[in-house]
């Protein structure tokens, strides 16, 4: 098909309609394309539930085949176990899935081996220019040794590495709801959960890419309403919400009230440092409580801060050698995980923290949950640079600030901070603010935003 692929090729994946942006015989373009930058002898590819989810990935193999690799499939799997099957097989992947997205869309997520990711600037573009002259001018000529398709199953191996990474062996008895939206948390949670002591409830398990429960998207308070509900209902300890590839995770406390992703950053950073003996760096980005690093330092760790989005996340894990790294919109990254991001383990060690001690959840993470947050505000704006301008001109020179220019324009108190960054594909800017009190914030967003919409 003729394909605009500026509209389906995006700063971290591949992403579009099926079949009104692309089909089959593009994604065949892209695994031979795959294998053209890679230079791989062998690749690792995985699905999600999506009704049009095997048949592309089917047709990736096929033109990843056809260039002369070995590819071995792994079928059904969230996008963890392909990160864990890249890891642990030491194979560049490619994974089928559109996340969260509604159920017309898919895409692909790839990376080199050991899980290291393909982007914009680490391959991607190079993959996109081939496919446009390969749509345009017919597929490259096959490899005179054709590769071969093999099937493996990485569940159980999956599993397995993530439980040997969290000591859950003296927990109490807990109940906890799990809200998996139809996606490939049904597939991955019963068999990493599995002979735990757990009264496990399970909600929206069936796998089904047409999402006929709620979007699988956890970041929308409107998508936790029925597992907050359940969580009541049932009298459970905890519930956890994941997104439609599950590697995002999302926590409530036995009230059916959300954990702040910030508040299970600094949970994790503080169990992951006493791993490592009280050493160690953690990444987090700009947006994340002050609390994290906070939490970091008590600890006797090192907090790093990056800018928001995960491959700059992953490249300082890399960089300095991080043992953790934590988002605010609950991507959480490991370095027992080759470096990339499980919602999965940051459950099990939420899990084991509860389970370790008689509180509950909500007074355990009340330590790491220490400030009042206005959570992420969009602004549609004409100009936003003059926006920002504006800001910096209100902000910049008084003696009770900082302003930094990291990832947008982050503004510091003693007793608050606020970040305004601008989207990459929309007229909008992002605004996020924090402090001690409710009403602090309170002031300093609404100052911020009388601004930003002037």
């Amino acid at each position: 098909m003729a394909a605009d692929l500026s509209q389906i090729v995006k700063a971290y994946d591949v992403r579009g309609v099926v079949p009104d942006q692309w089909d089959e015989s593009l994604a065949e373009l892209f695994g031979a394309a795959f294998v053209e930058l890679t230079g791989a002898g062998a690749i690792v590819v995985g699905h999600d539930m999506r009704p049009s989810s095997p048949g592309l990935s089917d047709a990736f193999a096929r033109g990843a085949a056809a260039r002369g690799a070995d590819v071995t499939g792994i079928g059904l799997c969230s996008t963890d176990q392909l990160y864990y099957a890249s890891g642990a097989l030491g194979l560049p992947g490619a994974m089928f899935t559109a996340s969260h997205n509604p159920a017309q869309y898919n895409g692909i997520k790839l990376c080199r081996a050991g899980a290291a990711p393909v982007g914009q600037d680490t391959g991607l573009a190079e993959i996109r220019a081939l496919v446009e002259r390969w749509s345009e001018a017919g597929a490259p000529e096959p490899s005179a040794r054709p590769g071969t398709v093999t099937r493996r199953d990485t569940l159980a191996d999956y599993a397995a590495h993530l439980r040997s990474l969290v000591d859950l062996t003296g927990i109490r008895p807990l109940k906890v709801v799990v809200d998996a939206g139809n996606g490939m948390g049904g597939h991955t949670v019963p068999t990493v959960f599995a002979g735990l002591p757990l009264d496990l409830v399970p909600m929206y398990f069936e796998l089904d890419g047409t999402f006929p429960n709620h979007e699988a998207n956890p970041l929308d308070p409107a998508n936790l309403v029925d597992l907050q509900r359940r969580v009541r209902e049932e009298g459970a300890d905890l519930g956890l919400a994941f997104d439609g590839d599950a590697d995002r995770c999302f926590v409530v406390d036995q009230d059916g009230e959300p954990v702040s992703p910030s508040a299970v950053t600094a949970l994790v950073a503080a169990r992951e440092l006493a791993r490592n003996g009280g050493k160690g760096t953690v990444i987090h980005n700009l947006i994340t409580s002050r609390s994290v690093p906070e939490v970091v330092r008590e600890n006797g760790g090192t907090p790093e801060r990056t800018r928001v989005g995960h491959s700059f996340i992953k490249a300082e894990m890399a960089r300095t050698g991080a043992i953790f790294g934590g988002e605010h919109s609950a991507h959480y990254y490991f370095r027992d995980f080759w470096n990339a991001d499980t919602g999965m383990l940051a459950a099990l060690h939420v899990l084991a923290a509860l389970g370790e001690q008689d509180r509950p959840l909500s007074a355990l993470v009340a330590a790491y949950d220490r400030y009042a947050g206005s959570g992420e505000i969009n602004s549609t704006v004409d100009d936003q640079q003059a926006r920002l301008a504006a800001i910096r001109a209100v902000y910049e020179g008084r003696d009770d600030v900082t302003v930094d220019d990291l990832d947008g324009l982050t503004v510091q108190a003693p007793d608050w901070w606020f970040n305004v960054r601008p989207s990459n594909t929309e007229p909008l800017l992002r605004l996020n603010a924090e402090a001690r009190d409710e009403a602090t914030m309170t002031k300093v967003r609404d100052e911020a935003l009388a601004i930003i919409r002037a």
